[in-house]
């Protein structure tokens, strides 16, 4: 059987390049990985995907999703605080739509990587 390579440097010493790289600091990777925890939750990848085209009032997106409005609107007041949708307000009727095209690039990408 061969002997497995070891993924270890041999001997400690430092590659140049190391020193040039541009790790983002602390408090953005938290709130990278806070953005990408909303990201792993399936009902707010399906608004986010339901708000791609259209803009949609939360009886719209209820009845797309088949879900009651309350749950809709819990879902939607995270959305709103991590600025990943908008909304305007027409009457009484508030309608959501995605917060700008980094939100459409993030669901985009994503589906074409997992569809690889």
């Amino acid at each position: 059987m061969a002997a497995e390579k070891s993924t270890v440097c041999d001997v400690r010493h430092h590659h140049g390049y190391v020193k040039d790289m541009n790790i983002p600091k602390d408090e953005e990777l938290y709130r990278l990985a806070d953005l990408f925890k909303i990201f792993g939750n399936p009902t707010r990848i399906r608004i986010l995907s339901a708000l791609k085209t259209h803009e949609l009032c939360v009886c719209d997106i209820a009845d797309l999703l088949g879900m009651t409005q309350s749950a809709i609107s819990h879902q939607l007041r995270i959305l709103k605080q991590m600025q990943l949708v908008k909304f305007r307000r027409d009457g009484k009727t508030v309608y959501y739509s995605l917060a700008d095209d980094h939100v459409y690039t993030i669901l985009s990408q994503g589906m074409e990587h997992i569809n690889e």
